[in-house]
């Protein structure tokens, strides 16, 4: 299978944009849809505690949404706001981690494994009125195929570079046509925005798909299945998203979902400016919080309740610039990428790190500590036999002794770590400057290598430099970074495993794998993608997982917590591990007494 070379689907932490600004406000005239025997709506009935109808819930975004368009969106924001607002047609349940119903209200694997056949429920409507049906699963899906369209989602679903292929069987029965087995193929339906062919046929005929979405678009021109719809969006300030009235999912009693009338998104500039706004009353729910953070609103918890939902799926790693710089590359970076190169340097790094300090210390002992790319949060996918080494500055002085380092002692009486040609290990590393977190990590690890002799700088960048220097133009020396997976299962993260993944971020996309252990990790992780059973995939993606610990190309840090609070007005609050980690079911959300706030 292909591997995908953007993430709609993976959040990175970095990826957080400031965008441009404009001015509007919207009133909702829809359209009649046209004339169509009305069919009997299949509706899904939803387990949980059954709430209460009305109000209206202000949360805020770190930032302005750059687009409402799911085949365009990359950036935080847009994809918190485009999820209250589209449907999928089988969908991950953030709080079990499995597959369940959604649009299609079933679905068959073939023997096979190469078809899935889809049953569409019956009556579903877009939030302006109009029938969904075949069609328009057929339109979106050609949308996402299209080179043109150059939607991030569209590589995944390449298998072995032939693409997914659609056949509608009748209005409501849908066949995906898959090139290999694949055996967890449900599990990428889920995040695939079903779109509205009425609307969106027509600038994409136009060559204009692209251009459509905009936070300026008028309420009437915009709709999707989610639970909420456009109402309102005011530059620099706030998006108003109101009840979608034609939403297909009903609560315990058969009451229609969602039970909020309106969802206010305002936009602040930082976390701690989130915090205020939250404590002040004026927000309703707040969530990524940083520990510092959740330990100053725990404290207080008269008119809210925190919550510590565990480990998430977010991995924080340091690893070496490991590129093939060829003849160009300076001499200084050519005799870096000598120690960078050596196992046993990488070893004794890792070895000489303090991951429970950064636990401690960055995260005020809300996370854990990792050796691996799979956290604690992933029970199901963790390889429970992974060493879990303790640091030892012992153990890392023995292994570069063993790689020829050895100490020199200048004349203020410090001793300096040296390679086999006299040359002292100096070298930098970079890191998110709007990340405090990541720079504390950086911090911390400048001085455990100290410890060692090396001389290291940390160096501050802005997100969007840093990412160029990684995967553009490769000039750095060492990263700290993090990223979380989308999903619980491994697929998620083929884009880091692969060599020739654009996330395999020591060397990424390679053309072939550099080293034995790379292909061998390749091999792997191409099995397991078309394992029948999850006995057989997971004995392969733990080796996979044992090979890169054995390797270290990126040195493992801390998982942190997943932290959010809410106003104890707030019904069914159920925070995940998973993204989204507190709208994973907003369309359950509901206040209890009726005196939410007003963002006018």
């Amino acid at each position: 299978m292909k591997k995908p070379t953007a993430n709609f689907k993976r959040c990175w932490i970095l990826s957080t944009l400031l965008l441009s600004a404009f001015t509007f406000i919207g009133r909702r005239a829809i359209a009649s849809p046209p004339e169509k025997t009305t069919e009997k709506e299949e509706l899904l009935v939803l387990p949980g505690e059954v709430g209460r109808r009305g109000e209206r819930l202000v949360v805020s975004l770190r930032g302005e949404p750059k687009t409402l368009n799911p085949l365009i969106s990359v950036d935080t924001p847009s994809r918190e706001v485009i999820g209250t607002m589209q449907a999928d047609l089988v969908h991950i349940n953030r709080a079990t981690q499995l597959t369940e119903p959604a649009l299609a209200k079933s679905w068959k694997i073939s023997p096979d494994g190469l078809r899935y056949t889809l049953v569409l429920r019956r009556g579903l409507k877009f939030s302006d009125g109009y029938p969904m049906d075949a069609d328009d699963v057929l339109f979106t899906f050609r949308l996402y195929l299209d080179e043109k369209v150059h939607a991030p989602q569209r590589d995944l679903l390449i298998f072995d570079g032939k693409p997914v292929s659609l056949q509608k069987v009748d209005s409501h029965t849908i066949v995906f046509q898959l090139p290999k087995p694949y055996g967890v193929m449900e599990r990428m339906f889920d995040g695939w925005a079903i779109l509205p062919r009425h609307l969106l046929e027509k600038p994409y005929e136009e060559g204009k798909i692209a251009q459509v979405g905009a936070l300026t678009t008028p309420p009437n021109q915009w709709a999707g299945l989610g639970p909420f719809r456009l109402k309102e969006y005011v530059a620099g300030q706030r998006l108003v998203l109101e009840r979608n009235p034609y939403y297909w999912k009903t609560d315990a009693k058969g009451n229609r979902l969602p039970y909020l009338d309106e969802l206010v998104f305002l936009f602040v500039p930082s976390a701690d400016a989130q915090v205020l706004r939250f404590q002040s009353g004026e927000t309703g729910v707040i969530s990524r919080l940083g520990a510092e953070n959740f330990s100053v609103l725990a404290r207080d918890q008269k008119d809210y309740a925190m919550v510590d939902a565990g480990p998430g799926l977010e991995y924080n790693f340091l690893f070496f610039n490991l590129n093939d710089l060829g003849e160009k590359a300076p001499p200084e970076m050519i005799q870096k990428q000598k120690w960078f190169r050596d196992l046993k340097f990488r070893q004794a790094v890792s070895s000489a790190v303090d991951r429970e300090a950064i636990v401690r210390l960055v995260y005020q002992g809300r996370g854990a500590a990792l050796w691996g790319l799979v956290t604690p949060g992933n029970r199901r996918w963790a390889d429970e036999k992974l060493p879990h080494p303790p640091r030892s500055l012992e153990k890392a002085r023995e292994l570069l002794k063993e790689a020829g380092f050895s100490w020199g002692v200048p004349g203020n009486g410090d001793s300096w770590l040296q390679d086999s040609n006299g040359k002292p290990v100096e070298f930098s590393i970079i890191a998110q400057s709007s990340s405090s977190e990541r720079s504390k990590m950086a911090a911390l690890i400048q001085d455990d290598l100290k410890q060692l002799g090396m001389r290291v700088q940390v160096v501050p960048l802005e997100s969007r430099s840093l990412l160029n220097r990684v995967t553009q133009t490769k000039q750095y020396d060492a990263c700290v970074l993090g990223a979380a997976s989308y999903d619980a299962d491994p697929n998620s993260d083929i884009n880091v495993w692969l060599s020739s993944g654009g996330l395999h971020l020591w060397n990424p996309s390679q053309a072939h794998p550099a080293t034995p252990w790379e292909a061998e990790i390749d091999r792997l992780i191409n099995e397991q993608m078309y394992a029948s059973t999850f006995e057989q995939r997971k004995k392969l993606y733990d080796r996979a997982q044992e090979v890169l610990a054995e390797n270290q190309p990126m040195i493992f840090l801390v998982s942190p917590n997943i932290l959010a609070g809410a106003k104890n007005t707030i019904g069914n609050f159920h925070p995940a591990v998973l993204e989204p980690y507190v709208f994973w079911n907003v369309e359950q959300l509901y206040l209890k007494n009726g005196t939410e706030n007003a963002a006018r």
